[in-house]
């Protein structure tokens, strides 16, 4: 049963803010408590995960040979504990962004809630069908949330999300549930894969590359298109999407789909490796080179999170121990990253106004702690130490090495070179002069702000996030320790 609180517990919590939707501050309060909760519950389960007892339950026969069952082990702990603390600190973060707009706190923490139970569904999934429910309920969850502005822009915005959500949910992944079903005669998730080795014929590459892209919550190349539309959301919506549940949801399906679905061994005999390299690599190079052009702050960190998402199914598909370290470690180090960029960016436009780069001049003078956040965030993007992205880069680099994939390396490096390129331009630009400088009795003055005094909530979550990406890389033993529990 302890496996259903992690579930419960958010939506218990969206049903009380909805009944204290009259008092703000005890909602909030609320809304708080459900996530530290679910962090509470989740830790609970981490004893037996480790020690290697795991735990299941099975709720209901939904099927023949196809129940609605959960298990907890330590790839879902991952996913589930990442998701539980940034929840939190999205929800602190949320309460400063929104208060003082015409946009809901309530409808906000109610849909944030359904969603973070849709993700511990999914962690804790022992079936593919299983997977699947709590998948698409996420995607009708989130679905109120990209719209969450009401604008025009949001409705475009959100009909691209919904059309390459659901279409390739029905279209690609369903039908391979189905085929994986009729090949092997089981839905559940098998530690070395349901497939067995040395298969030959079309069927199963067929299937495996129904999976690939139809989980377009990974947002691998050519289904990557919504992201990017979904960044018309608020930026705590926009930060729960990149950092907290969505695109977490979709690397963990693939991580699962890799390694208990098909395994190491069908993948090395089809030369499914090789072919999930290539489209990663692909998406990890097409992503970078979009960075460099576009201007909105927004924009540019969605197609940085493009990449870094394929940066994780690479380092799986690479079939080794150092490079299944490095995805699943990333799956943290980027989740912990990105969110401080997406807290910076948003703070940076509620107390400036300024949501492009060229409206960036005189940050580092007006804002320096904000910049300084920001720049904690790109340079774990990056891989610079003492952060936790040069742990997970480096695990990914001794990955491709011990594979002998030396096309792979270059694309490692010449992705970590152009994502420093485009974040270095960011923060160039706003160490540079502020513009129309004012001159008073005791010399230059800042321009007027037009924004408003950043939250203090907004702050808060901002430095923690920025602090922890720091903390992750200089003592990454408690996370790694998870992470090699997790390994096949």
């Amino acid at each position: 049963m302890k496996l259903l609180l992690p579930i419960l517990i958010p939506l218990l919590g969206a049903a009380a803010v909805t009944l204290l939707r009259k008092q703000p501050q005890v909602r909030d309060w609320a809304a708080i408590a459900a996530g530290v909760c679910q962090i509470v519950a989740v830790s609970a389960l981490l004893p037996e995960v480790l020690g290697g007892r795991g735990a299941s339950f099975e709720l209901v026969e939904f099927l023949p040979d196809a129940p609605i069952a959960f298990r907890a082990d330590a790839l879902g702990m991952v996913l589930i504990l990442t998701a539980s603390v940034l929840w939190a600190l999205t929800t602190v973060y949320s309460i400063g962004y929104l208060d003082h707009s015409h946009l809901s706190l309530t409808r906000f923490h109610v849909l944030v809630g359904i969603t973070m139970a849709a993700t511990a569904g999914v962690a804790f999934s022992s079936n593919l069908l299983t997977l699947y429910l709590f998948y698409e309920a996420m995607t009708i969850a989130t679905y109120p949330l990209v719209t969450f502005t009401g604008t025009e822009a949001a409705s475009a915005g959100g009909r691209r999300y919904l059309a390459y959500q659901l279409g390739t949910g029905v279209a690609l992944f369903l039908p391979a549930i189905v085929l994986t079903y009729t090949q092997t005669g089981s839905f559940t998730f098998t530690p070395g894969g349901l497939f067995g080795e040395d298969l030959t014929g079309f069927l199963p590459i067929f299937t495996y590359l129904l999976f690939l892209f139809g989980v377009a919550k990974a947002a691998l190349v050519p289904v990557h298109a919504w992201l990017p539309a979904a960044m018309v959301a608020p930026v705590p919506v926009s930060a729960l999407l990149h950092s907290v549940a969505v695109v977490n949801v979709g690397v963990f399906t693939l991580f699962r789909v890799l390694v208990e679905v098909f395994g190491a061994e069908a993948i090395a005999s089809l030369g499914l490796g090789r072919l999930t390299l290539i489209a990663t690599s692909i998406t990890i190079l097409v992503a970078s080179l979009i960075a460099l052009r576009v201007r909105n702050l927004k924009e540019i960190l969605a197609y940085s999170t493009i990449g870094q998402l394929s940066y994780m199914v690479l380092g799986i598909a690479l079939l080794n121990e150092a490079g299944i370290t490095g995805a699943i470690l990333h799956l943290v180090g980027h989740s912990v990253s990105k969110i401080t960029l997406f807290f910076a960016v948003g703070a940076i436009a509620v107390g400036t106004g300024a949501t492009r780069l060229n409206e960036l001049r005189g940050l580092g003078q007006r804002m320096p702690l904000l910049l300084g956040a920001f720049t904690v965030g790109a340079a774990s993007i990056v891989g610079l130490p003492p952060t936790i992205g040069f742990v997970t880069k480096y695990f990914l680099f001794l990955g491709a090495a011990g594979a002998h994939h030396w096309i792979v390396l270059v694309v490692l490096a010449a992705s970590t070179l152009l994502s420093a390129t485009y974040y270095l331009r960011v923060i160039r630009t706003s160490l540079s002069p502020m513009p129309h400088v004012e001159y008073g009795p005791s010399g230059p003055t800042s321009p007027p702000l037009s924004g408003r005094p950043v939250p203090r909530e907004m702050i808060v979550a901002l430095v923690t996030t920025a602090v922890l990406t720091i903390l992750l890389g200089v003592v990454p033993g408690p996370v790694l320790t998870l992470v090699r529990a997790a390994l096949p």
